[in-house]
């Protein structure tokens, strides 16, 4: 089994949040102590945080699920409850991170770039903040804010300075293992390489450039024949493209018609990688005798190391040049959504449902037939506009409304009227 993973599904749910205290001062000689229920602690929250240390994402293939620690509840005494850890996620520089409909919501580069994947639920407030000149006694508090948790899908695209772009069995292996310490399996057979190779070069003056080893790509890549958007991706990234023509190939196929059959891949799959610096190499020098590459084209060899000095000498030009002309390849890139607010939908048996996260904290009360409860509830809602939202949709007196698991009585454009004993 591969042990490179370049794709997988990630389920991420930050902590839930600390139940708020109901309790009151009780002391010999202390007459009517009043409320003292601590606060719940918050939710740790699950970040994912790019790592050079960290190279596929074989960690998640079997193990998919990452949780952070809940906040503890509160206590007697305004003891406030501990705040959860927050869970720290590596995944490999490159890492893209989509939504499970294929929204991009982040694009993680550089090392050490970070995001948010699952925030911590919110501590329960005690019943002791719930004090007031008209509530002498709270005899409630709030819940803590419970967490769903949440489908992720994550794709690597390799970060690397060149890429080894050409047919399968071109002699890319072979040349990648001459030039670095990577040690790709090489054989005489077409997808010898499977999953994407890096090797590290350095040039005698101490330059240094990453190059990727590119499974083949074959005509109709673009369209996804023989795994070719898992390969194609990785050449998104690279700096330089480095196209590789087989001046020998068994089936006679010309380098120029290997040329324009790649060219067109790519250009089907990305256009603008056709803007990438490219610098274009025959490879197999050594078998094909008499081969007269055109004008700018390297004629090298894997094998006996014809042309490669040279190659070398090339490619850390162009890379050198890619750095300071394009340094959009590097940052850390996030797609925020729009943020969500309360939202209505009417039901399948015609009642509203009220969504979003304020609406379901509003309600988050540990005992809602407490009459104090009631009222604390129904002012939060009105606070967020449910009442004319509900207005403006058309609900009817005693339209049933539904906000989590609590349901309630609509009356009137300006009031809800909260039952207790009613349940969706």
């Amino acid at each position: 089994m591969s042990n490179f993973v370049d794709e997988c599904g990630l389920c991420v749910r930050g902590g839930d949040g600390g139940a708020g205290c109901v309790s009151f001062r009780r002391e010999a000689h202390v007459a009517m102590g009043g409320p003292d229920g601590g606060d719940g602690g918050r939710g740790g929250d699950v970040w994912l945080v790019a790592d050079h240390n960290s190279a596929s994402l074989l960690a998640f293939r079997d193990h998919p699920h990452r949780t952070a620690t809940s906040g503890v509840h509160g206590q007697g005494a305004k003891k406030h409850g501990a705040s959860g850890t927050d869970l720290e996620v590596k995944v490999p520089e490159g890492t893209v991170i989509k939504d499970r409909d294929g929204t991009v919501l982040a694009d993680l580069i550089a090392h050490g770039d970070r995001w948010l994947a699952s925030e911590g639920g919110h501590g329960g407030k005690g019943n002791a903040k719930f004090l007031s000149n008209r509530r002498r006694a709270p005899g409630f508090a709030e819940q803590g804010e419970y967490v769903e948790e949440r489908w992720l899908t994550l794709e690597l695209k390799l970060m690397a300075d060149v890429a080894l772009v050409g047919y399968p069995n071109v002699g890319k292996s072979t040349l990648i293992s001459r030039v670095s310490a990577a040690r790709p399996k090489i054989a005489d057979y077409p997808f010898t390489t499977l999953e994407p190779q890096l090797g590290v070069v350095s040039m005698d003056d101490g330059f240094e450039m990453v190059v990727a080893d590119i499974p083949g790509i074959i005509e109709g890549a673009a369209e996804g024949k023989g795994l070719g958007h898992q390969f194609l991706r990785h050449i998104e990234r690279a700096r330089v493209l480095l196209v590789l023509l087989d001046s020998a190939m068994v089936d006679g196929t010309p380098p120029d018609e290997q040329e324009r059959i790649l060219l067109a891949e790519l250009e089907k799959y990305r256009p603008e990688l056709l803007e990438r610096r490219r610098v274009t190499v025959w490879s197999r020098g050594d078998l094909a005798a008499g081969a007269e590459p055109p004008d700018g084209v390297e004629l090298v060899s894997g094998v006996t190391g014809l042309g490669v000095p040279r190659l070398l000498g090339r490619l850390a030009a162009e890379v050198a040049a890619a750095r300071a002309d394009a340094p959009v390849l590097d940052g850390y890139r996030v797609h925020r959504p729009v943020p969500e607010g309360i939202k209505l939908v009417r039901g399948i048996d015609g009642a509203f449902e009220v969504h979003g996260r304020d609406a379901l904290r509003a309600v988050a009360f540990s005992d809602l037939t407490n009459l104090d409860a009631l009222d604390e509830a129904h002012r939060r809602l009105a606070a967020l506009g449910v009442d004319r939202a509900l207005g403006r949709a058309g609900a009817q007196n005693g339209d049933l409304v539904r906000i989590g698991k609590l349901a309630f009585s609509y009356e009137g454009s300006d009031s809800l009227l909260l039952d207790p004993e009613a349940r969706s």
